[in-house]
């Protein structure tokens, strides 16, 4: 099997030569080389199409964030694992700029190394902290999500209308739903009422126009 290939971006030559040394005492990791900055990174990891780069973020020139952006620009297959000092919201820049890892310096070796493999093999990873803060900023930060399709009916009659859009009769919708008949013709004579619609194709067309059906 093919060793994962690793390339180092760092300004800390003693971060890099400590990291270095650990993975080269993993069998089925190899260091392909070493970036001290942004531009660096960028462009060894152009000439050497590395699995992963263990990215850090505070660098001269070229910050971490924008290298990681250009690397993945031009190469999005590469694996970017941010290591970095920074336990703050940083971590969510780093998402959007790509990376598929996020881990603080000081976290354990053999967590490291794991790390490297799980971004190698396209999978997502973060230290405990971290992963506690997405946690926490996605429970408490809920989407943008559209506005709702024709407010003013309920989640049954836009229930109902979906199955009108699909062509399907007031008994087919009753069995479908497991309602009487009468109950079905009830909603469909309140969703003409709401949305001001004449007939059953007049609310058809209402429907598909919005999306429904």
């Amino acid at each position: 099997m093919e060793p994962i290939r690793v390339l180092i971006a760092d300004d800390h030559p003693v971060f890099r030569f400590g990291l270095k040394a650990l993975l080269g005492a993993a069998p089925d990791l190899e260091v392909t080389g070493e970036a001290a900055d942004g531009e660096q990174a960028v462009a060894l990891a152009a000439n050497l199409q590395p699995d992963v780069v263990v990215m850090d973020l505070n660098m001269p020139g070229l910050s971490g964030l924008e290298a990681t952006r250009q690397i993945l620009q031009t190469s999005p297959h590469i694996g970017i694992l941010v290591v970095t000092m920074f336990d703050d919201d940083s971590v969510f820049a780093a998402m959007q700029a790509g990376a598929r890892g996020y881990l603080l310096k000081g976290t354990e070796p053999e967590a490291t190394v794991r790390a490297i493999r799980t971004v190698a093999h396209g999978e997502a990873i973060f230290s405990p902290t971290v992963a506690q803060r997405v946690m926490d900023y996605f429970a408490h930060h809920q989407p943008n999500w559209p506005p709702q399709i024709f407010p003013e009916l309920t989640e049954r009659e836009r229930e109902l209308l979906g199955l009108l859009a699909q062509g399907l009769t007031n008994a087919a919708i009753a069995e479908r739903l497991t309602l009487s008949p009468k109950t079905v013709r009830n909603h469909v004579s309140n969703i003409f009422s709401k949305l001001q619609v004449a007939d059953r194709a007049q609310a058809i067309i209402r429907a598909r126009e919005a999306g429904l059906g």
